[in-house]
């Protein structure tokens, strides 16, 4: 099997998309995986099959995550895997908030991130970047049911 991204880029947390051709099979992989849950502590249930019909025994956590990985690139998002215990630079935190570097070391500054010194350089916890970025999106979502509501109030939206 030939992939479309180079492997390298993968280890590096560069993230990766399927292209739009693959859509449909992700789909049916998707739905596949959906009904195979394996058993906890069922150690035999799934096989990774590879070349030369290589079997190799899927533990469960890997089954598990596998199925998300299917999910999130059947909806045709990007995805990147960061062991949460994993340290990362500025501009990979920026680039995961979905933010300028400048903007995140603002954000820095303002101590709503916290963050480390490695020599001159600073590094956050993969586990801190994502629990603002999950504190700000649940912000997000209170001011636009807010503004929504409040639209609404306005007689801003028609009745059909």
């Amino acid at each position: 099997m030939t992939l479309s991204w180079p492997a390298t880029a993968i280890r590096r947390g560069v993230p990766v998309a399927a292209p739009p051709e693959q859509r449909a099979q992700l789909q049916a992989l998707l739905k596949a995986l959906e009904g195979m849950a394996p058993e906890p502590n069922d150690t035999a249930a799934c096989q990774l099959i590879g070349p030369g019909n290589k079997r190799i025994p899927l533990p469960e956590s890997v089954f598990h995550a596998l199925e998300q990985v299917v999910e999130v690139l059947a909806r045709g998002d990007s995805i990147t895997i960061v062991p949460i215990g994993q340290q990362v630079t500025t501009q990979q935190a920026a680039n995961i908030l979905n933010v300028s570097r400048q903007y995140l070391v603002r954000l820095l500054n303002e101590e709503r991130i916290p963050y480390f010194k490695a020599g001159k350089h600073r590094r956050l916890r993969i586990a801190d970047v994502l629990k603002f970025k999950e504190q700000r999106d649940r912000e997000r979502r209170s001011a636009l049911r807010d503004l929504s509501q409040l639209s609404q109030e306005m007689g801003g939206y028609e009745d059909d």
